[in-house]
């Protein structure tokens, strides 16, 4: 069973970083109950987990796991449901923007109210306060607000960044992940449950700590490309092949930085005879980019893939899910033909488990009758 097998779930079912936080804790063991529309919102935007519904359940792995009830939350009755499920869980997510869980009468101060120890998780992009927090906004906005954006880019590209992985997922999904289990466990040592307010903003200026501190002490400047770690240097790069794949490689220490060099058989070069000569760093990221686009990504990779040379390709989605490496460790999953990420990480007792996506509803009977209500009042909610 998964780690967190006996913790209760409630999540208003959304789109973005939220619903990957209820399949994690699902993965992990915990009971998730899914809340979602009757009626889908003809305003969201058909992506991600909305995309994947319409192209059936199966594809909608975000939900994998959870159990679904449908509701209409302008509904007085619905509203008497879920607070009735409130009551009965340790842990209630919504990635709402702000006020919205207000106006429906499921605010924090009802919540707490009917359950004190509830940990109230709230994903937002820009916060619950502040000035931008009523704004409209999407994964790049954030992490360019928060500084994690501008070390993506370099002297000849500007800031770019894979979409939802450093902002939705990073700074939203694993920040709000933190927070509720951290409020979990202050919860279930004192009876006291709390808000945790997990802005994208917040977090991916949080999970930027590395590079903060390399900015700090000058390591990196203000101005891109000026230091190793954006790109500045030739042995931190992402650089063409023959075959027009991509490679990278960052050998930052200096024994990982000769066993690339000499691989590449440059160690008579002058060019890279000192690594930390800056003045050479231009010239270095010439010769490299000449050199790479020698040969194919896989005669590099045959040349320096499980070397101390710090190297990888750069593969797509569906390569990635078919090297050796992640084969071997089980990184991905294969689900009624649906390849999709594994738990992770990997535990020495506990055994955590993907489970399929749920139909929309498809435990709307099971959940109400475990609430005691009536057949008639069971029949009336469910139609």
């Amino acid at each position: 069973m998964g780690p967190l097998a006996g913790t209760k779930v409630l999540e208003i079912a959304g789109i973005g970083p939220a619903p990957c936080a209820g399949m994690m804790l699902a993965d992990m063991g915990a009971d998730v109950i899914l809340v979602e529309r009757k009626i889908p919102n003809p305003n969201a935007a058909k992506t991600g987990s909305a995309a994947a519904a319409d192209n059936g359940v199966k594809h909608a792995f975000f939900n994998r796991g959870k159990k679904s009830i449908a509701l209409n939350l302008k509904e007085p009755e619905s509203i008497d449901v879920l607070l009735k499920l409130v009551a009965d869980v340790d842990i209630f997510l919504e990635g709402f923007r702000p006020g919205v869980m207000e106006r429906l009468g499921l605010g924090p101060d009802v919540c707490l109210a009917a359950n004190p120890a509830l940990v109230y998780g709230r994903m937002t992009g820009w916060g619950q306060t502040g000035p931008l927090a009523h704004a409209a906004g999407h994964d790049p906005n954030y992490i360019g607000l928060s500084g994690a954006l501008w070390y993506g880019g370099g002297v000849d590209n500007p800031p770019r960044a894979p979409l939802t992985v450093v902002g939705d997922l990073g700074g939203g999904t694993m920040m709000l992940l933190f927070g509720v289990q951290s409020a979990l466990i202050h919860a279930q040592r004192t009876g006291q449950g709390q808000v945790v307010d997990s802005a994208i903003t917040d977090g991916s200026a949080y999970i930027s700590s590395l590079l903060k501190m390399m900015h700090n002490t000058g390591e990196i400047k203000d101005q891109l490309g000026q230091g190793w770690a954006d790109f500045g240097s030739p042995w931190h790069d992402t650089y063409t092949c023959a075959d027009g794949g991509f490679v990278t490689v960052c050998a930052l220490e200096p024994q990982f930085y000769r066993e690339l060099i000499e691989r590449l058989e440059l160690q008579d070069n002058p060019v890279f005879a000192k690594q930390w000569d800056k003045s050479q760093w231009p010239e270095g990221k010439a010769q490299l980019q000449a050199l790479f686009k020698t040969k194919t990504r896989e005669q590099w990779c045959d040349l320096l893939e499980g070397t101390d040379a710090c190297f990888a390709p750069v593969l797509n989605m569906t390569e990635a899910a078919q090297h050796p490496h992640n084969v071997a460790r089980g990184t991905y999953l294969d689900i009624d033909g649906i390849v999709q990420p594994a738990p992770a990480p990997k535990f020495s007792v506990s055994e955590p488990q993907a489970g399929v996506p749920p139909s929309p509803g498809a435990h709307g009977k099971e959940i109400l009758q475990s609430l005691g209500l009536s057949g008639s009042e069971i029949d009336q909610l469910l139609n």
